[in-house]
């Protein structure tokens, strides 16, 4: 799993700086010496490079998503809640899940996390007071939610962050697709 997420972390940090590199050279070059039919050319290389790699593709069937998700998210749901019980830094946290949508307010500095199912995407999106915002596609080969960005799990992320939050190990890989 490790070396899928490694090979596709370097995949796209390559294509990126391809892509950078290639609008940077054509942008530097005056524009007499621009050839009117390489502008278009490079316009479509990077048109079709932002689609490959920055636009998700479903890669699993809609009765799957809405299973996979309503089981992901109730099973954070209530390790969250459980958290939530036993850890001191929680005093003033509330959980709320409905209609898809997991709120958690981490209460006094540590922010809201809101965890949420897009459907017509067949994603889950996470919005973190820490990491910011990410886009989460489910991973079939390895049954996980995973952003393609850096190649990390939505559980990985969480168990960091939650970590820092309750300065103790928390264990996201009991909840469903970690």
């Amino acid at each position: 799993m490790q070396s899928v997420k490694r090979v596709t972390q370097l995949k796209n940090n390559l294509n990126v700086l391809i892509a950078r590199n290639l609008i940077t050279h054509c942008n530097k070059l005056p524009p007499a010496s621009r050839r009117p039919s390489e502008v278009p050319i490079v316009t479509k290389l990077f048109n079709q490079f932002r689609h490959e790699y920055f636009c998700t593709k479903p890669t699993i069937d809609h009765v799957t998503y809405e299973r996979v998700c309503d089981e992901t998210l109730d099973s954070l749901t209530e390790y969250i809640e459980e958290l939530i019980e036993s850890s001191q830094n929680f005093k003033s946290a509330d959980v709320a899940y409905s209609d898809g949508v997991l709120t958690v307010n981490c209460g006094g500095t540590h922010g809201t996390y809101v965890i949420n199912r897009q459907t017509p995407n067949r994603q889950i999106w996470l919005s973190s007071p820490s990491s910011g915002p990410k886009r989460y596609d489910f991973d079939t080969t390895n049954n996980c939610w995973i952003y393609k960005h850096d190649g990390r799990t939505l559980h990985q992320l969480l168990q960091e962050e939650f970590a820092n939050i309750t300065n103790d190990k928390v264990d996201f890989s009991k909840c469903s697709y970690s």
